[in-house]
């Protein structure tokens, strides 16, 4: 019997669309099954939805059946892809249900450092009454994204919004739209130079692994800040943290970490310069509705043509 074993908790009337959309393939709710029996569906499943330790341990099983593999999340890092390519599967995403939550969440970072409402939230919380001797302004500045993908556009849209000028960095350096001025990786430490916001927007490959290292952070202006929604392995977080005390960068906004979750004794929690979010800038009430358009367009495509269509992940490139 051929099925679509799904790990995620898919609420009634989306399983019914998921049968609906591929009915050929018989409809495995593993969510709602013990281990034992998830498992043995999953090491027979020609598609599977989610990603979890059971999944993984399935990919190095003798004799899957496994030819596609659907996830929920937009990263990819923590998937075996040399595994996927050796079956012979295919690899799908949920890239494109963040850009607007996430864009949300960067400037709520931006913001809070730009107009000092971090260390005002923090003197309400000590009871203090103690107004900043000077706050800086948005408008007008230079904003640096890299990893100039779906995200990365909407916060140049909003970007726009503040009469900045967006400079982008890209893989390929090809234009976009609301981009002023985009260039490839090489060019990477003369963009920061320029730029009074830096958003780190990446995907994590061998190729972006702790990009921002010691010399990105020097290459940045001292007033200048560092937001992190991209993976969190692409930065030095020693590094990081060194630049933030010495003055290097003005401060940070960080939503996902090299080391997740923090220990109360790191050092970034003592910080007065850094806006700490705990990985949740793609958090929403409407991903899932997002992700199952992409989820049901994949399953349509793949009934007509025997392969999903969307969000294919390039498993040599690693995104």
């Amino acid at each position: 019997m051929r099925t679509i074993v799904s790990v995620e908790a898919f609420r009634p009337e989306q399983i019914a669309a998921l049968r609906t959309a591929l009915p050929e393939l018989a409809f495995i709710d593993a969510s709602a099954l013990d281990t034992e029996t998830a498992r043995a569906h999953l090491k027979t499943a020609e598609v599977i939805i989610g990603w979890n330790r059971d999944v993984k341990k399935t990919l190095f099983e003798a004799d899957i059946a496994l030819k596609w593999l659907q996830t929920i999340n937009a990263g990819v890092d923590s998937i075996p892809l040399e595994r996927l390519s050796a079956q012979g599967a295919v690899l799908t995403n949920a890239s494109g249900v963040h850009p607007y939550q996430i864009s949300e969440s960067v400037f709520a970072m931006l913001l809070s450092l730009t107009r000092g409402v971090h260390r005002a939230i923090r003197n309400q919380s000590a009871g203090k009454w103690q107004p900043s001797p000077m706050l800086g302004e948005a408008h007008g500045r230079t904003i640096a994204i890299v990893g100039a993908g779906a995200i990365g556009g909407e916060i140049a849209v909003l970007a726009k919004a503040f009469r900045m000028r967006v400079l982008g960095i890209r893989r390929s350096g090809a234009d976009a739209e609301n981009v002023d001025e985009m260039a490839g990786l090489d060019k990477l430490n003369e963009i920061l130079a320029r730029s009074d916001y830096v958003v780190n927007c990446l995907p994590l490959t061998s190729e972006t692994r702790l990009l921002f290292g010691k010399a990105q952070f020097e290459a940045m202006k001292p007033t200048a800040f560092y937001i992190n929604i991209g993976r969190g392995a692409t930065t030095d977080t020693a590094a990081l943290i060194g630049a933030l005390r010495s003055g290097g960068i003005a401060g940070a906004g960080l939503d996902v970490f090299e080391q997740e979750p923090l220990p109360e004794n790191h050092p970034l929690w003592e910080l007065d310069n850094v806006v700490l979010t705990p990985h949740e800038a793609g958090n929403t009430e409407h991903y899932m509705d997002r992700a199952m358009e992409i989820v049901l367009d994949n399953l349509a495509h793949y009934r007509a043509h025997g392969v999903p269509g969307r969000n294919l992940v390039d498993l040599n490139a690693q995104y």
